[in-house]
């Protein structure tokens, strides 16, 4: 393969005219040139330049040589610029996939901020609770709920963020709502609601601490997410168990209170493709994110009357 910086330097000597002229403005010396023609040449098997009495001049393969350098310089220069670009998140594109409650809460600001810093950055969002089994089809940032400890795989590396402990809200004049916690127990002869359209991990997740309670959540209306579950609470149908990330802003007719004895708890995670973690956008990302998941637990839930 030809040496770029040895095209670079004999392309500098056709331009300039003679070996002195081409050292000059590379900040070479001539020898130093000389040297990188010779090898160029030798490289390519093909005279590229000849004596014309004291100077030099291209041959005609030189001539042709400098042309197709010319070509390849300007798209090499792209291609630099290109990869200057990504590396530093003027362009590109970073694809972040999200469960709904994290999404609500965490992706709004964060987008903001991408934008703001990589206007150039396209940002591709999805709603999906669970990353793919397939790598190639993931995400380059994945936020899930998922047991506190698990991995991702090759390529992907996985940040804990939160644990996220879980809470019942009440109506307001529900008896329990003076409580500074209530037990899972206490809960059995309630008219549960219910609050998750997938059933999926946080739900199963729930159904496992009442399991341990001894109770079986009778769930009498089905709600397909926190918001519209919280809204049934504050009509006065019933209750709702869920993540306190849920919970956050409620209306004034609900209090939001720690279930206990078991204390269901779900973890939040970011997988973030190694890729990514390695442009500017990725980490600037992954860092927003922990920001977020800081603020968050330094807030205390709801409680009556706050």
């Amino acid at each position: 393969m030809l040496d770029l910086h040895r095209l670079r330097v004999f392309r500098s000597v056709v331009a300039s005219g003679s070996v002195q002229a081409a050292a000059t403005n590379l900040g070479y010396t001539p020898s130093a040139v000389s040297q990188h023609i010779t090898a160029l040449q030798r490289e390519t098997g093909l005279p590229l330049l000849e004596r014309v009495g004291r100077g030099l001049r291209p041959t005609a393969a030189g001539l042709a040589l400098a042309a197709e350098a010319d070509d390849l310089l300007t798209r090499l220069g792209v291609t630099e610029a290109l990869v200057a670009d990504l590396r530093s998140g003027r362009t590109g594109s970073l694809s972040i996939a999200y469960f709904a409650s994290a999404g609500a809460l965490w992706l709004p600001p964060l987008v903001h901020r991408l934008s703001d810093e990589f206007p150039g950055l396209r940002i591709d969002l999805r709603l999906s609770d669970v990353p793919p089994d397939n790598p190639d089809e993931r995400a380059d940032l994945h936020l899930v709920v998922a047991q506190s400890t698990f991995t991702a795989g090759t390529g992907f590396a996985v940040h804990h963020l939160l644990d996220d402990p879980y809470v019942v809200v009440l109506h307001r004049d529900h008896p329990l709502a003076a409580r500074e916690e209530i037990e899972l127990a206490e809960l059995a002869g309630e008219r549960w609601i219910d609050n998750d359209f997938t059933q999926g991990w946080c739900r199963q997740n729930l159904i496992d601490a009442c399991a341990a309670a001894g109770i079986s959540p009778p769930f009498h209306v089905e709600a397909h997410d926190y918001r519209a579950a919280i809204a049934f609470v504050a009509a006065g149908i019933g209750v709702t168990v869920m993540p306190e990330l849920g919970a956050l802003s409620p209306p004034d007719d609900v209090v939001v209170v720690p279930v206990v004895r078991p204390r269901p708890v779900r973890s939040i995670h970011a997988i973030v493709r190694d890729a990514a973690a390695a442009t500017r956008p990725g980490a600037l990302a992954l860092d927003l994110l922990r920001t977020a998941s800081r603020t968050h637990r330094d807030v205390p839930v709801l409680r009556p009357g706050s």
